[in-house]
């Protein structure tokens, strides 16, 4: 039986905001020879920079070494997005509300932080979260 090549890519960063750069060459490199198109990248980008933001500010409260595994699977008509770190377990989706973003309501009258987990939310087709082995583990099924 004869199986489709798959292009992934697998990558350590520390959870340093100065780390964001070579995050966004490393998923830049990947829609590139993934042949995933501007738009789409752009998404990508989006979210996994979201992720590694929030690690970081919310889940270390601080640049630090520890590091964030991003693990990326680019087949026919979908980008699997495996996202892991060692901060504190947090389920980012466990709270979110079930209805899209309201892009009428005023910054001033929305709640305070987890517009980022939204745009995640809405961005991606699928999500789960999972706490194994001393990680938090997202994956993520972004369509092409």
């Amino acid at each position: 039986m004869a199986h489709s090549v798959k292009n992934s890519r697998l990558a350590m960063f520390p959870s340093r905001l100065a780390e964001l750069r070579p995050l966004s060459a490393f998923l830049t490199d990947f829609c590139d020879q993934a042949g995933i198109e501007r738009e789409r990248c752009l998404r990508l980008h989006l979210v996994v920079e979201e992720l590694f933001i929030n690690t970081i500010r919310h889940g270390h409260r601080q640049d630090c070494d520890a590091p964030v595994w991003l693990s990326l699977e680019a087949g026919p008509s979908a980008v699997q997005v495996t996202y892991e770190d060692t901060a504190p377990p947090f389920n980012p989706y466990a709270r979110l509300p079930d209805k899209p973003i309201d892009m009428t309501t005023t910054l001033e009258r929305r709640a305070i932080g987890g517009l980022g987990v939204l745009l995640t939310k809405e961005l991606a087709a699928t999500r789960d979260y999972a706490y194994v082995f001393g990680r938090n583990r997202i994956r993520l099924t972004m369509t092409r």
